[in-house]
């Protein structure tokens, strides 16, 4: 795996680097040689943040954890994605849609049990009306929501704005 290792507001020091080298490195077993891991370290008043993303072909593996001590927060990220991956691993390696990134002979999928999957209970139609991001936001809060999908005024597409950490909010725009 390909490590690119940042840091906000803490030097990265190689105390840091061996010890997410030593804990991710578990975690070589479920990706390919090529794959690549951004590790991003924080500090934020108290917390100590560790912050890892795995892009995939049309997956990412993403967690974040924080706690008073940076080298226990790694071990609960690295937590956190093993049992990501754990959970996922049969309906990647059954797709096969990212055959490039998993090492499909590593997984035995008789292990794993059928009641994780995904069932949908409700379904919901409404009105996908133009309005403003800052618009929807509003609507958003009026709802008591934590996401809200909307016709994006502006470009006519489908938009999606939700809440973030901080009181912050985030638009998802289509890509093509």
């Amino acid at each position: 795996m390909n490590y690119i290792i940042s840091g906000k507001n803490i030097e990265v020091t190689e105390g840091l680097k061996e010890a997410v080298y030593d804990k991710l490195g578990r975690l070589e077993k479920f990706f390919a040689e090529d794959a690549d891991v951004q590790i991003t370290f924080s500090v934020e008043k108290e917390r100590q943040k560790i912050e890892v993303t795995i892009p995939m072909k049309g997956h990412i593996i993403r967690a974040e954890q924080s706690s008073e001590d940076m080298y226990v927060s790694i071990d609960m990220v690295v937590e956190v994605i093993e049992r990501q991956v754990t959970r996922y691993k049969k309906k990647i390696v059954d797709k096969e849609q990212n055959a490039g990134f998993i090492q499909s002979d590593f997984f035995n999928t008789d292990d794993i049990e059928d009641d994780e999957e995904v069932e949908i209970i409700k379904s919901k139609r409404f009105a996908v009306k133009p309005m403003y991001p800052e618009d929807a936001c509003v609507q958003m809060e009026l709802l008591g929501h934590n996401f809200f999908v909307f016709r994006n005024a502006e470009t006519d597409e489908v938009n999606v704005v939700y809440k973030r950490k901080g009181n912050t909010y985030g638009l998802i725009e289509p890509e093509f």
